[in-house]
């Protein structure tokens, strides 16, 4: 059965729906013909890809806290889902030394009362629990991280999403070891795509820069992250929604990235954009015009970071569609035709039905 077939008719419920990657996930999942129910907070941004693609008349869109227990069992026992995605997070390294409390009740606390909500729903087949790639112990590597490498994230968002992880493990354990909903985590690389309008990330301060005629200014040009775009770890996730449900042996923690050579530095990815661009558009670093450097005023961030996803690709035989070119000027023809007068929903649409085809086609790499 193929996945689009699997989720056809399905109850699927998503938390953080509103979200950049949720807005994806849910565009997907009614082009598949799932039944889908989305819990989370108003759109964090203005403008947001969730309204663009007016997916509120279109599901049934819950707006809730994943802290309030209470009015997440009772969406759950009105949806009865049969998959569960939990996306909903306080995502960004810069706001959690801002809001610490915030984002530790939000990520851990908000995870547990997720898993909660599964024990006590009769129905429930999978259950994709959504994390990240800083989860790790990072120690600067030149290799990537495995499943089975230590978790201590150093900043509060990497921490409370490897308390998160921890949490799920625990209920695996002492809950849905015997009966119950298959569970897996998914630990997913910096991802880029078009609607993503969040602060202090550097796709979407390179669009901002470019619609304003500005250079882009990259704060860390040589950290090394594993981008792709968002349609790559959106298709894990909805495979292993279906492939655990389908066969509990197979949920687990699972790592989804790019290959090695798409690890690349933040400032490589400015210059990737800025070519696509076109139009005369820049970047620039740290650099002060007359040679002096910025001091460093910012919160701590990891300058080197890669993931291993071998099991990925041993388990399922998983191999990312689109490489880091491919990526970047995905983000520009979305962004640009929005720009342009395009249709949301239509310009969303061409993209996922280019990446299945692609991904049909095993995929569409430059290299």
């Amino acid at each position: 059965m193929g996945i689009a077939e699997f989720y056809r008719g399905k109850r699927v419920l998503v938390t953080g729906h509103t979200g950049f990657k949720g807005s994806w996930l849910c565009q997907i999942l009614l082009e598949a013909g799932a039944q889908v129910t989305g819990y989370s907070l108003e759109p964090p941004t203005r403008p947001s890809l969730f309204e663009m693609l007016g997916l509120e008349g279109r599901m049934r869109s819950v707006t809730g806290d994943v802290r309030d227990l209470e009015h997440m069992e009772r969406t759950f026992r009105e949806c009865r889902p049969q998959i569960v995605f939990h996306l909903a997070a306080q995502p960004i390294v810069l706001a959690s030394y801002q809001d610490p409390v915030g984002t530790y009740s939000t990520n851990v606390m908000g995870t547990v009362h997720v898993l909660e909500c599964v024990r006590r729903t009769q129905g429930v087949e999978s259950f994709v629990n959504v994390t990240t790639d800083k989860v790790y112990d990072n120690r600067e590597w030149v290799w990537g991280y495995r499943e089975t490498d230590p978790l201590d994230g150093f900043d509060p968002y990497s921490n409370s999403k490897s308390c998160s992880e921890l949490v799920t493990h625990s209920y695996i354990r002492s809950f849905f070891s015997k009966e119950g909903p298959a569970v897996s985590t998914v630990r997913a690389g910096n991802v880029i795509g078009g609607g993503d309008f969040a602060r202090d990330r550097i796709i979407p301060d390179c669009i901002r820069a470019a619609l304003g005629q500005k250079p882009v200014f990259v704060r860390n040009p040589f950290s090394v992250r594993p981008f792709q775009h968002v349609l790559d770890p959106l298709s894990v996730y909805l495979m292993i929604g279906a492939k655990q449900a389908q066969n509990p042996a197979l949920a687990g923690c699972y790592n989804v990235g790019p290959k090695e050579a798409d690890c690349i530095s933040a400032g490589k990815l400015a210059e990737l954009f800025c070519r696509f661009w076109g139009e005369g558009q820049t970047w620039n670093g740290p650099e002060m015009a007359e040679g002096e450097k910025r001091p460093d005023l910012s919160p701590h961030e990891a300058g080197f970071l890669k993931l291993d996803c071998s099991k990925l690709a041993s388990v399922f035989g998983w191999q990312p569609v689109w490489d880091i070119r491919t990526a970047v000027e995905k983000t520009v023809e979305w962004t640009k035709g929005i720009r342009d007068g395009q249709d949301a929903v239509s310009c969303t649409g061409r993209q996922i039905k280019a990446f299945l085809e692609d991904a049909e086609k095993g995929g569409n790499n430059h290299a």
